[in-house]
């Protein structure tokens, strides 16, 4: 029996299955019906004819369904990361911190929506508008279509799902096609809620299917986590939609010579260059550490890289499993063999079994070796030496990419400067780029994207300001 999608709040079979695969052992994950195009036809309908009454919905509501979400996920915290671990084979571990984030996402979704007010401007600055006030709000810009990436099949639709409905926007959702069941089981939890019908669907449909969805007029807002090419292809069809892009990056890593506890800094860096085998946007994977510190700082990732073993990510004891198929497996092993050819000393790992790469360190990387220049989005990590911190911070900003940044350091001088000349959507002083708590603004610069995720960051950008002036007040 298929797991069934949703249109429109609705459970809906079809005739058409895809199988999901496990790709560690190439188990059976789940089978899914596949909707068909009157499937989409009548979501995006949907979605268009309720985008007034979704709109109109008391911020109780909004707020209370939110709420429901996060509380049921509490609840099914250990079937949704089993289910997340079947799909996409993220360690279990890594699946159940997972699920608490999207917990905290969908919470801080319910709170915003609560608060989510608008101001008053006083207009009576200049003579001619004495007696006039300003009420400026933010209304939806209208149904929003989400598409998520595999590396987080929970928690990303959640950064897509919260804030549209905590601002009263209809939201299609387009999970992606490696890892479609946790959004499919979402679903149950919002038929549950008292949202209208078409406030939302789940369509598991392939990605040629998503080029039609995202010149559709009826989804003015398009919000996109996934590759570079993908997302500026995307913008480049639409010049007219509001587009949100988060694309990934190569995150960097700067350890500075006043950080004097390098068994900190290194297991920091060992254990979010491999967490969900370096599937993360903002998994480290340069790093550039001070001349005096280098020759101990890599030798100490070594060896905390070392003790994260690959293995089944059903089981607790794995830290790393594989990627998410063997195209992408291989994919990195080319990429750390050219690594090595180019003069690149191999520390550790760099074979392939498999899905599965062994945790890698490379040091003395060349700067335009694949594994440095481009987004590797495996386990490997690279650590090179700079003579000073100017360096290390050139170093971070010679890249397409601009996500986020760490910085091991306790001299405030240096924190600022950091904050102020790296060219990257956030920067993370006294620990690796991997933070992210998801309340906070979250995104990029250059080719890492535009718009910020988080709750209140996203439920501005699926909103516009209306401007209601009054007149003839005593202020």
């Amino acid at each position: 029996m298929s797991t069934p999608f949703w249109i429109a709040g609705k459970p809906v079979t079809s005739v058409e299955t895809a199988t999901v695969y496990h790709s560690y052992d190439g188990s059976e994950a789940g089978v899914h019906s596949v909707p068909s195009a009157s499937d989409v036809e009548t979501a995006l309908q949907a979605a268009h004819d309720a985008r007034a009454e979704t709109a109109a919905l008391p911020a109780h509501t909004r707020a209370a369904a939110l709420d429901h979400i996060s509380r049921t996920l509490a609840e099914r915290a250990e079937e949704f990361a089993r289910l997340i671990t079947a799909e996409s084979a993220k360690p279990i571990t890594w699946a159940r911190a997972e699920v608490g984030r999207a917990v905290s996402t969908f919470r801080w979704a319910a709170e915003e929506a609560r608060r989510f007010s608008g101001e008053l401007q006083r207009l009576d600055t200049d003579p001619g508008a004495t007696g006039r006030i300003a009420l400026v709000r933010r209304v939806p810009r209208g149904p929003v279509l989400g598409i998520t990436p595999f590396n987080f099949p929970l928690n990303l639709v959640a950064h897509k799902v919260a804030p549209a409905l905590a601002v009263g926007a209809p939201i299609v959702l387009k999970p992606a096609p490696a890892t479609p069941l946790t959004a499919l089981a979402l679903g149950e939890l919002l038929a549950e809620t008292d949202l209208p019908a078409g406030s939302w669907s789940v369509l598991p449909v392939g990605n040629d299917v998503a080029a039609e969805l995202v010149t559709d007029p009826r989804l003015p807002i398009v919000s996109f986590t996934g590759s570079v090419p993908v997302g500026w292809r995307i913008r480049d069809a639409v010049p007219r939609k509001h587009v949100a892009l988060e694309l990934g990056g190569n995150a960097a890593t700067v350890v500075c010579p006043d950080w004097s506890d390098l068994d900190f800094a290194a297991k920091r860096i060992a254990t979010f260059a491999m967490y969900q085998a370096g599937q993360s946007c903002i998994a480290v994977q340069r790093v550039y550490a001070h001349a005096d510190v280098f020759d101990d700082l890599a030798e100490r990732v070594v060896q905390q890289v070392g003790t994260l073993g690959t293995g089944d990510p059903r089981s607790p004891h794995t830290q790393v499993g594989p990627l998410i198929d063997v195209a992408a497996a291989e994919r990195v092993e080319s990429w750390v063999d050219e690594a090595i050819a180019a003069g690149a000393q191999r520390r550790l790992g760099g074979r392939r079994d498999g899905a599965t790469v062994e945790p890698t360190v490379l040091t003395d990387v060349p700067e335009d070796a694949s594994v440095m220049a481009d987004e590797v989005f495996g386990p490997v990590v690279c650590v090179n030496p700079v003579d000073s911190v100017d360096d290390a911070f050139r170093l971070v900003n010679d890249s397409r990419f601009g996500l986020q940044t760490g910085v091991f350091t306790r001299d405030l001088p240096t924190a600022f400067q950091a904050s102020a000349t790296l060219d990257v959507g956030g920067v993370v002083v006294g620990d690796v780029p991997s933070f992210r708590a998801d309340q906070m603004p979250y995104g990029g610069v250059k080719d890492s994207g535009v718009g910020r995720e988080g709750p209140a960051a996203a439920m501005a950008d699926f909103t516009e300001e209306r401007v209601t002036v009054l007149t003839g007040l005593q202020l």
